[in-house]
């Protein structure tokens, strides 16, 4: 980046910070992949050379594993047809996935995909991820709740704001380097959280995606945040999205 737009951006930053509000970025795309666009994307994580994705809509949703240098779908399996997919988090060899409003939580083996267990949750369940030996779920609302995965109770409650008060419609989940990433629904906007504080960090701004040639008409929202602790890559897509793209994070300088 040339030295005076580095400056520019810098002086952005700062003056957002100095005037109390929160910092937002437009990341750059470094590459793409492809992305099923039947795949009505509601949880999504990295897991080696694979996406694990749960794909939501009554009738439709369904626990896939995919490559991830295709998209080439290597199995899947339906929910029953009242239920609805949500978020997705693997732990300790177990996937958990949750349903939009049947207070469900099932749980499966990672390697063969069968249902081992299901918790029970009251209100509506959207995003999940997990950090240690926690999970971390929202349900659409300001509110992250901090559960045990050996019983899905809540141990503690993660109110998130910035500089204006409370940020709700908080999606899909992502641990990434000691932050929640959450996409907020219905906007291309995702939010780096500090866990213990609950206070939004900053802001990343996704309107420049789908890339031109990518968009199509069935596509439906921004949604979905995947992390890869092994090369440190982050990927996003949205609900129907032709393609999974790569930012570039921290900003090039």
């Amino acid at each position: 980046m040339h030295k005076m737009m580095l400056l520019s951006l810098c002086f952005v930053l700062c003056a957002c910070q100095q005037n109390g509000n929160t910092p937002t970025v437009r990341p750059d795309i470094l590459q793409s992949v492809p992305h099923d666009t039947s795949a009505f994307t509601q949880g999504l994580l990295i897991d080696g050379d694979v996406w694990l994705e749960s794909t939501g809509r009554y009738g439709h949703s369904d626990l896939r594993e995919v490559k991830r240098a295709t998209g080439e779908i290597i199995r899947k399996s339906p929910l029953p047809a009242n239920l609805f997919g949500e978020g997705l988090a693997l732990f300790n060899g177990k996937l958990y996935q949750l349903t939009w409003r049947e207070g469900l939580c099932l749980v499966y083996d990672r390697e063969t995909f069968e249902v081992l267990n299901h918790f029970r949750y009251e209100g509506e369940g959207w995003g999940l991820t997990h950090c240690d030996s926690f999970l971390y779920m929202s349900n659409g609302s300001s509110s992250i709740h901090v559960r045990d995965p050996q019983d899905f109770r809540i141990l503690r409650t993660i109110q998130v704001h910035d500089h204006q008060g409370k940020v709700t419609q908080l999606n899909e989940l992502e641990w990434i380097e000691g932050e929640l990433w959450a996409n907020i629904f219905m906007t291309r906007k995702v939010a780096r959280i500090d866990p213990a504080t609950g206070r939004v960090l900053g802001y990343l701004n996704f309107d420049h995606l789908p890339l031109p040639g990518d968009a199509h008409p069935r596509q439906d929202v921004f949604n979905g945040i995947a992390y890869d602790p092994v090369d440190q890559t982050i990927w996003v897509t949205g609900k129907k999205w032709s393609k999974l793209y790569q930012i570039a994070w921290p900003p090039s300088e």
